[in-house]
């Protein structure tokens, strides 16, 4: 019996256990394959840390959040490489890998693939950014949970009469706070798309406020201000050596407080939108590519990655995969600017 091998590594999101039990059902029920799991990502390849996943051990999953094999953002090429990845899978009888993970997972998956490693990726980010799928699993709850807290600053800032920040997710994108901006009603969306001036956000904020609104700001954390060069990033690197992002919402607290005489109140959302069970659409989704990484699988399909194209599953090559980044264009801001102030 053929054996595949399944991680989840990078940051977790919503929607993770359905693509283990997608892939499992599918292998098990029409191909013949034998799963198993390796705990906390590449952390389990490199210290055969190995579950065995059988049909019975996928049933119920796929409303949880999170993923029942663990994650980490360990680095396999700097902490092992292709020769450590290639012992462990052949140790464990596993002739393919299903990697899912966002940029940093799909990046390692694609030079390990390049070195002889048989791997096929599964796209993960809440953030939506990855340019060779239309749509990742994750986003549209991390969207549904943002919005529902966002929803809830607006009732207390309206109770208090202050101007209410909320900071969301989005290192490379702001299609979360786009989504979710819209959706809640803010009087100004930030991403990092697009670079707004201060006083322009304290404009908006005024204006609301003089219409006996309760300022709403939706601020992705990649955002940067005018005038400025980089993201606010006061925690150092991660893993992969990106910048730990975070704490631009409570950086323009007290600016627009100074700048515009309203008591200002600023709230991190954080890893809130990488918990909870998914919504059904990321259910769906998440599910369909599970299945269709196996079916790569079968066809020997390896170096590439399963994508979503309107409704339809299809795949890329690993190569190309992360060759460009999906970031909201300016008509779709300039959509949702006409909505500001």
């Amino acid at each position: 019996m053929r054996r595949l091998g399944i991680l989840t590594s990078g940051g977790d999101c919503p929607g993770l256990n359905a693509v283990i039990r997608g892939a499992v059902l599918r292998g098990t029920i029409n191909h013949d394959f034998e799963f198993v799991g390796f705990r906390d990502g590449w952390k389990g390849v490199l210290a055969d840390d190995v579950i065995p996943l059988p049909r019975s051990a996928v049933r119920g999953i796929s409303g949880l959040g999170g993923t029942m094999l663990g994650t980490s953002r360990t680095n396999p090429l700097r902490d092992g490489g292709a020769a450590t990845v290639s012992q462990s899978l052949s140790r464990h009888g596993v002739y393919g890998l299903i990697a899912v993970g966002g940029e940093g997972t799909l990046a390692a998956a694609r030079i390990l693939s390049e070195q002889g490693v048989n791997v096929i990726g599964v796209p993960k980010t809440i953030d939506n950014d990855l340019g060779a799928t239309d749509y990742t699993f994750g986003f549209d709850t991390a969207v549904q949970t943002a919005t529902e807290a966002i929803d809830r600053l607006r009732t207390t800032g309206e109770s208090h009469h202050r101007c209410m920040i909320a900071e969301v997710m989005g290192r490379n994108a702001g299609w979360i706070a786009l989504h979710a901006g819209m959706a809640s009603g803010a009087h100004a969306i930030l991403i990092p798309e697009h670079r707004v001036s201060l006083e322009q956000i304290a404009a908006w904020v005024g204006s609301a406020h003089k219409r006996g609104r309760a300022p709403l700001v939706v601020v992705a954390e990649a955002f940067v201000p005018t005038g400025q060069e980089t993201p606010y990033s006061p925690r150092g690197l991660d893993t992969f050596g990106r910048p730990r992002l975070g704490g631009i919402g409570m950086k323009l607290e007290g600016l627009l407080q100074e700048m515009t005489g309203i008591e200002t109140r600023a709230t991190v959302l954080g890893h809130i939108q990488r918990g909870g069970a998914p919504t059904a659409f990321d259910r769906v989704l998440a599910t369909r590519l599970g299945m269709a990484a196996v079916t790569l699988a079968v066809e020997h399909k390896w170096s590439t990655m399963v994508s979503l194209k309107g409704t339809d599953i299809t795949n890329v090559p690993l190569s190309s995969a992360l060759g460009d980044l999906k970031t909201v264009p300016e008509a779709r801001f300039k959509e949702a600017e006409a909505l500001f102030g």
